[in-house]
């Protein structure tokens, strides 16, 4: 049997007690109030946000008008009706005689027609007889509006108007999204590190007592207690800090899911936005079938049809007129005199200083539509290859970091062991121990940051949500 002296004993109980400190360092196991809450995974607070969030709400009710802006700002085609009635009193003939009209009028405004039936009783105090008649009336715009030219025009700015919207709600949408899981990468980083921080200072409370234990025993030097006693000042120092953030962040996830600033949740690692990307290969797709560049082709589009739509404000009002007409007397147009009638009619405004200056305006416009998508094309390019060069830098940064906490956790076995032998300074595994807590919070901050990173690739590329989003939405 191996005879040991009581200090050998001691020096092994250490040995022990620091070993199991550095594990609980090192591997930071969940405390047993974590086991008891809830959890709230990203997926499924971004599923109760959308569902109880009044902001996205707001985002989906602006769709709602855009079904309306075509009644609005086309020509109406309804059936119009205009009846006017007044009774005459002829003073000096001491008589008094009834008239009236009634019309009832259509356009048809995808072709320019104009069809309207009229029916009119006036009376003459000079000749003592009643007139009326009844008239057809076909008039068709040949040169401004020709054909319904200018509707037709204006129909194809509204509906280009109404794409763009809503792949603009669709965008709104995407920005919220992102917003909402920022939001929770940030609550869930505030979460770890408040983790590290309770487990780091809960070790160094063990690591304490056998400070004082070792004081006690003669082996430990007061200055020893007093370096133990500001590292575990500086560690709660660090949670008060850390609930302070988390609790903030927790705060905005509550708001988001309309939940009670007292609910009690906690958050799971959320999974990598994405897997691998290949920018040259995903920027082609980008540029040809995004929601954004369909929308810079959409806006060249509409301001060239804003050019054609104010050229054809500058031509006359020029009518061709085909009509038929019933003359008589007295309401039931007795003696009848019909007619058939062809005609014109012309109304050009000279000089039109207005007219032209919104067509120079227009074609201005255009040009400066056509130079601001040129300029975004780059500056996305350029955006998304700095978001492409941060992302991998921040899956280098990862890297780099599991082998630091890798190092860094081997070197404070090595140390513990050392300095329950005496062979190293207390500085020495106080600076192993904070080396560990230092690179696991990096190894969380650059994990966050990849992931947000991710998510903002998603968003500028318009892949974090599809355009049926809004379809789906209304069948909720």
């Amino acid at each position: 049997m191996i005879k040991m002296t009581q200090n050998s004993l001691n020096t092994v109980l250490q040995l022990i007690l620091i070993t199991t400190v550095c594990c609980n360092l090192i591997m930071t196991p969940a405390s047993a109030s974590d086991l008891k809450q809830a959890t709230l995974s990203l997926q499924s607070f971004i599923r109760q946000a959308t569902a109880k969030d009044l902001a996205f709400e707001s985002i989906l009710l602006e769709q709602l008008p855009l079904q309306y802006r075509r009644d609005i700002l086309l020509p109406a085609s309804d059936v119009i009706m205009d009846v006017k009635y007044q009774h005459n009193f002829y003073l000096q003939q001491d008589t008094d005689n009834p008239e009236a009209s009634i019309s009832l009028s259509k356009l048809f405004p995808y072709n320019g027609t104009e069809l309207s039936l009229s029916y009119g009783k006036n009376s003459s105090a000079l000749s003592g007889t009643d007139e009326s008649s009844l008239e057809l009336l076909i008039s068709q715009p040949i040169a401004k509006n020709a054909f319904g030219k200018s509707t037709k025009l204006h129909e194809k700015i509204i509906g280009i108007e109404n794409s763009i919207s809503r792949y603009q709600i669709v965008e709104a949408y995407e920005d919220y999204l992102a917003s909402l899981t920022a939001a929770y990468y940030n609550w869930y980083s505030a979460y770890e590190n408040l983790r590290v921080s309770q487990s780091s200072y809960q070790s160094s409370k063990v690591l304490m007592e056998n400070i004082l234990d070792r004081q006690r025993q003669k082996i430990a030097l007061p200055i020893d207690v007093n370096k133990m006693k500001l590292l575990l000042i500086g560690k709660k120092e660090n949670i008060i800090i850390q609930e302070e953030v988390y609790k903030t962040y927790a705060n905005l996830i509550y708001k988001a899911i309309n939940q009670p600033d007292n609910a009690a949740y906690i958050p799971l690692k959320p999974k990598p936005a994405t897997t691998k990307i290949a920018f040259e290969k995903d920027y082609d797709i980008f540029i040809t079938n995004s929601r954004t560049y369909m929308i810079l082709n959409m806006l060249a589009q509409q301001s060239n049809l804003q050019v054609d739509q104010t050229s054809d404000e500058l031509m006359p009002s020029t009518n061709l007129l085909l009509g038929y007409q019933i003359n008589g007397l007295d309401w039931g147009l007795t003696d009848q005199n019909d007619n058939l009638f062809a005609g014109i009619s012309v109304r050009w405004p000279f000089g039109q200083t207005a007219n032209k200056a919104k067509k120079q305006l227009a074609a201005i416009d255009h040009k400066r539509t056509l130079l601001s998508n040129t300029n975004k094309n780059q500056q996305l390019n350029i955006t998304l290859r700095n978001l492409y060069l941060q992302i991998q830098r921040e899956q280098q940064l990862i890297a780099v970091s599991d082998q630091k906490i890798r190092l860094a956790t081997d070197i404070l076995k090595d140390e513990a062991e050392n300095y329950s032998y005496g062979k190293v300074s207390l500085n020495d595994y106080i600076s192993a121990v904070n080396s560990v807590d230092e690179n696991r919070f990096r190894h969380t901050d650059h994990t966050v940051k990849l992931n947000k990173l991710l998510i903002e690739w998603l968003r500028l590329t318009d892949q974090l949500v599809s355009e049926d989003i809004l379809s789906r939405s209304k069948t909720k």
